[in-house]
């Protein structure tokens, strides 16, 4: 940051002509030199970068049964959602047992069949691929989709790990949405690892058989 300072310029003198042709000098009073602006370490004027921002996520509430979903769910079209449409879980308690939406189960075994092998049981991640039960408790709707079709590749320390593309791959992209339900669900405190068998489960909408057909085109 440029500083400017004013430069005093003291002992000047002023002459003026007297009447009687005689010149008097008299000694101008000296100048005060303007305040220098403070100077700043180079380092201190750069404004420090800011940090990225993340989408607020529907805080997980207790819903009106008793059972527990993020703010704003509501089970709508055989499935439930967030006021924007995102899906979401609704899980209950019941007897010491827990009972899971017909989506976050069969993103379960969605996920159980076609993603653990990298990824862990319970998404709870391997040496070569994350843990997903963590990285959902900052992932957008969005970018999910986006990794889970496109693919990911990362390095690390020269180590490339490669996340394969699923977009053309119907086992895994008719399920998109119960997917990202059941791992929303294992990144909040609501679902604790475990298996969901039969008895864990909400029976099958029929919106949900439908759509199962029109994905698969039978």
């Amino acid at each position: 940051m440029a500083v400017v300072a004013a430069i005093a310029l003291g002992g000047a003198f002023n002459i003026s002509a007297m009447a009687e042709g005689t010149a008097e000098v008299k000694p101008e009073a000296p100048k005060t030199a303007a305040p220098e602006a403070p100077k700043v370490a180079p380092e201190a004027s750069k404004a420090a970068p800011e940090a990225p921002q993340v989408a607020a996520e529907a805080p997980q509430v207790t819903l009106a049964d008793g059972c527990i979903s993020q703010e704003g769910a509501k089970f709508e079209g055989g499935k439930w959602l967030l006021p924007d449409g995102n899906p979401t879980y609704h899980i209950c308690k019941k007897d010491g047992t827990y009972v899971v939406d017909w989506g976050t189960y069969n993103g379960y075994r969605r996920y159980h069949s076609e993603c653990h092998t990298c990824h862990g049981p319970n998404g709870l991640g391997s040496s070569y691929a994350p843990a997903l039960a963590d990285s959902l408790k900052t992932m957008s709707y969005s970018d999910f989709l986006g990794v889970v079709a496109g693919g990911r590749m990362r390095d690390v320390a020269g180590t490339k790990f490669v996340m394969p593309a699923f977009g053309v791959n119907k086992n895994v992209m008719c399920f998109i949405n119960d997917l990202y339900a059941y791992l929303k669900a294992r990144a909040s405190d609501g679902l604790p690892p475990g298996q969901l068998g039969g008895r864990n489960r909400d029976n099958k909408p029929d919106e949900a058989r439908d759509a199962d057909k029109a994905c698969f085109g039978n």
